[in-house]
């Protein structure tokens, strides 16, 4: 069963989860073959599991990890946080990246170097259902890894130790 998780972290973000499972989101996921939709809300309102034609609906707050979220879905939606996104990223999910219009921080900034990179699709709450249903995934591309080690090269030489 092709599912979607759509994370915002330990945020409130009540408007992602709402656009998420408005009627023209679940209509865009069943188009596209997505039968289930996890909610996690974090500080915000919990959705109440539900089931409609278009996709099941799971909701939860909190767990100790996401690990098995990430892993288990199909298409990761999230909070712009740099955190869920690299996670997400890390493990190879397409992910989309919702802005959140009422903060005016890193969140633009950082959507739009990854959408630059090619690495996601980004969008607001408005425009998600229709950023659902026009997405093309393959376009995607993946994450680069991380090279901790030109990292700590770096600061051996930097405080002498190399």
């Amino acid at each position: 069963m092709k599912s979607v998780f759509v994370t915002v972290s330990t945020t409130s973000f009540d408007e992602l989860n709402a656009a998420a499972r408005s009627p023209p989101a679940l209509q865009a996921l069943q188009s596209r073959g997505y039968q289930k939709l996890v909610l996690q809300a974090g500080r915000g309102s919990l959705p109440q599991p539900s089931s409609s034609p278009a996709a099941a609906v799971e909701a939860f707050r909190f767990k100790d990890s996401l690990a098995e979220e990430l892993q288990s879905a199909d298409l990761v939606i999230s909070h712009t946080g740099a955190g869920s996104c690299l996670e997400t990223l890390e493990n190879g999910k397409p992910l989309i990246v919702v802005i959140n219009d009422k903060l005016m921080n890193h969140q633009l900034e950082l959507a739009k170097q990854l959408h630059r990179d090619g690495c996601v699709l980004y969008c607001n709450c408005r425009t998600l259902p229709c950023t659902m249903q026009s997405m093309d995934l393959s376009a995607l591309k993946p994450f680069p890894p991380g090279q901790p080690e030109k990292f700590a090269s770096f600061l051996n030489k930097v405080l002498g130790l190399q």
